[in-house]
């Protein structure tokens, strides 16, 4: 058996510690905020995978090396070959499934954008792009918070591409920006003493951005429209309101806003989804990292709250505390439990107030996609991405209005006030005795199971003992705690399918699986010391997303395709592409999942990948490209002729500064890294995989 690919040992998942740092405030270098003794459905998939896949074992794709390595270890800017042999447009007689017939790209370590042979590529916008009337082009050294607010922010993660009635050949573009490296950023930067504008600008380039785009009629290329009167900036300052259930209550009223029902800003804005009503939902992930101070409360119920959601320490990474005191819990206690929701907003409407849903929970949610019952309620499938947190689900009381008047956009906008917040139970159907973590297979010859939707609250009904709804909506990590949610390893992205209605589970990974003190092995998540993750299938019962029962099965295991424990939904494993740490999922118009990966444990940059989800191609993954060194892949949106994704934190690399890049991505060696947002077609105008 040839030798594994290798592992990046510095970090888990992969990771520089420039980016555990910024992004999440180094969440995983900080005690599990999860210490209650839920039972752990995670390991038996790991158990029951390896000793089947040892069955399908195939070869792995030989990665390609990385010739030229700098100091911050990346390769010259170059394209990969495609793999050889794995996952071409044939699998023995039979094609690939449509929309994944490209020449998988091989794993690398180049420092580009590296697409399929055919395929064409070009930036769409960068971070600093002028947006807004009166903004200035970007110019690194001459930065302020108000150019920052009329210009593309930073860190873009989520996308959406929107039909923007009225203006043919144009879309609208939807990014989140979800956190600033200030060290990648801005010449001269102490981190110890940041100024106040630099403090600003980062408000300002943190949120979503709203830009008209223009497309190319004889390619997939699109061009921002700049000033157009669509175009939106929300930045960290901006006005939400507070809806739902919770709003107003005394959890979240501050010195500033006694009403408890008005926030400035959203933070750390990771993935989203998009309404069958026309909106834009935005979800609020690492916000904690934000607020400082937390070691100096002593109120002990207080300190268990902040500490279950993950604050601790002193000072926070970017000091925002000694320029605006709502970031001090000690000044402003309340003041973080304004953040952790479920944004949204009317892109179409750039005076709208966004809204922060307290009825879908507050933890670190990663992403929101509707789907609708048979009688037209909205259902939310969303995760929390924490080491052994939790899935949920919103059902909404109330049916979606159909049209686009004012009256139905107003009544659509209140979907998400009012209905039930659930929790997930996972069972596996193998006893806890056949379940070792060693990658045994258990004697039922699966690793499936049953699951269970327990219910929270509703409107101002709890169902939590000791808990009032308020307190179940401001704290649901605890609440979740206490009803017996299956413990699961990050999950992240949570997407239903638009044509069979299953619902896919992003997890990305868990190297604190089978710790000295962690929960071991059971059936829902795979491996011990898991650094790779895993994507779950999940049916509701009758399909019927308002249910509260379901089935589950794994679908892949992700790593390297000879490491025994893989698997890839039975398909042969010469013919998968290599994937590490799934996050973001969308869907193809041919009912293709597509994952996009956050910390690629293999040694390889990350990717986007499709896959196909039936048929005689079920489970055949294949990359179809890959970012430049340190970045990460973010926000695919695959359309029948174009594919996007946000090239995030490009050049993230231990070492790297704004004097010293780690990339030379976008625009050449020695200037800033830009994330930026990219989109790919077919160089002979065809259909993306057809």
């Amino acid at each position: 058996m040839r030798r594994l690919l290798p592992l990046i040992s510095s970090h888990p998942g992969g990771r520089s510690a420039l980016t555990c740092r910024y992004r999440c405030g180094d969440a995983c270098f900080h005690e599990v905020p999860n210490t209650s003794d839920n039972a752990y459905a995670g390991d038996v998939i790991a158990a029951a995978l390896s000793r089947r896949s040892v069955l399908r074992a195939g070869a792995v794709v030989t990665v390609a090396s990385a010739a030229g390595a700098t100091a911050f270890g990346q390769a010259p800017a170059a394209e990969a070959a495609p793999v050889a042999g794995r996952g071409g447009h044939e699998h023995g007689r039979h094609k690939a499934a449509r929309g994944l017939r490209f020449d998988a790209v091989a794993p690398n370590t180049a420092d580009t954008v590296t697409v399929p042979e055919g395929y064409e590529q070009k930036i769409v916008i960068r971070w600093g792009d002028p947006i807004l009337r009166g903004a200035p082009a970007f110019d690194a050294e001459r930065q302020t918070a108000k150019a920052q607010a009329g210009q593309f922010g930073y860190n873009n993660d989520f996308l959406a591409l929107l039909d923007l009635p009225g203006e043919r050949g144009h879309q609208l573009l939807v990014a989140n920006h979800e956190y600033t490296d200030e060290q990648l950023m801005f010449t001269g930067y102490d981190p110890e003493n940041p100024t106040r504008e630099q403090a600003e600008i980062g408000w300002a380039a943190h949120g979503l951005s709203v830009v008209v785009v223009r497309e190319d009629r004889r390619g997939g290329a699109l061009t921002p429209v700049p000033r157009h009167r669509i175009n939106r900036r929300i930045t960290a300052t901006t006005p939400f309101r507070l809806t739902g259930p919770a709003a107003g209550s005394e959890l979240l009223r501050t010195s500033a806003d006694p009403e408890g029902t008005t926030v400035l800003g959203t933070l750390n804005n990771c993935a989203g989804g998009t309404t069958p009503w026309g909106t834009v939902l935005s979800a609020e992930e690492n916000f904690n990292q934000y607020f400082a101070h937390a070691d100096s409360v002593t109120d002990p119920e207080h300190a268990a709250r902040l500490k279950r959601y993950g604050l601790s320490g002193g000072a926070s990474d970017r000091k925002w505390e000694r320029f605006d005191p709502r970031f001090d819990v000690t000044e402003e206690p309340n003041e973080v439990n304004r953040f952790g929701w479920i944004v949204e907003f009317d892109p179409y409407e750039p005076e709208s107030v966004p809204r922060k849903h307290t009825a879908l929970g507050r933890f670190k949610h990663e992403a929101a996609q509707p789907r609708l019952t048979r009688d037209g309620r909205p259902v939310i499938y969303m995760g929390d991405d924490e080491r052994f947190d939790y899935m949920y689900k919103f059902v909404s009381n109330r049916r979606m209005a159909r049209g686009d008047s004012r009256a139905a956009r107003e009544h659509n906008l209140g979907l998400l006030d009012e209905g039930t917040l659930y929790v997930a139970k996972l069972d596996g159907n193998s006893p806890a005795d056949q379940v070792l973590g060693d990658g045994e297979l258990p004697r039922d010859g699966e690793f499936d199971g049953s699951g269970e939707w327990i219910k929270l609250a509703s409107g101002d009904t709890s169902y939590v003992e000791g808990m009032t709804a308020e307190e179940v909506y401001v704290f649901t990590r605890i609440a979740a705690d206490k009803a017996g949610a299956t413990k699961m390893d990050r999950p992240e992205d949570v997407e239903p399918s638009p044509r069979t209605g299953k619902v896919y589970v992003a997890l990305t990974n868990n190297t604190d699986r089978g710790k000295d003190g962690k929960p071991g092995p059971d059936e829902a998540n795979p491996r011990n010391a898991n650094k790779h993750g895993q994507v779950l299938e999940l049916s509701e019962r009758w399909d019927n997303p308002a249910g509260t029962r379901f089935a589950w099965r794994l679908f892949l295991v992700c790593g390297d395709p000879e490491d025994e424990s893989t698997y890839f939904a039975g398909f042969p494993k010469e013919q998968v592409s290599p994937i590490s740490c799934p996050d973001n999922l969308t869907f193809d118009p041919y009912g293709n999942l597509w994952i996009s990966t956050d910390g690629n444990a293999l040694g390889n940059h990350d990717g986007l990948f499709g896959v196909a989800t039936s048929g005689r191609n079920e489970g055949q993954i294949k990359q179809f490209l890959t970012v430049p060194v340190g970045a990460e892949t973010c926000g695919p949106v695959v359309q029948e002729r174009r594919v996007l994704v946000a090239v995030q934190h490009p050049g993230e690399v231990d070492g790297a500064s704004a004097e010293q890049p780690g990339s030379a991505w976008p625009d050449g060696p020695g200037k800033v890294s830009r994330p930026a947002v990219v989109s790919v077609w077919r160089r002979d105008g065809r259909d993306i995989g057809a």
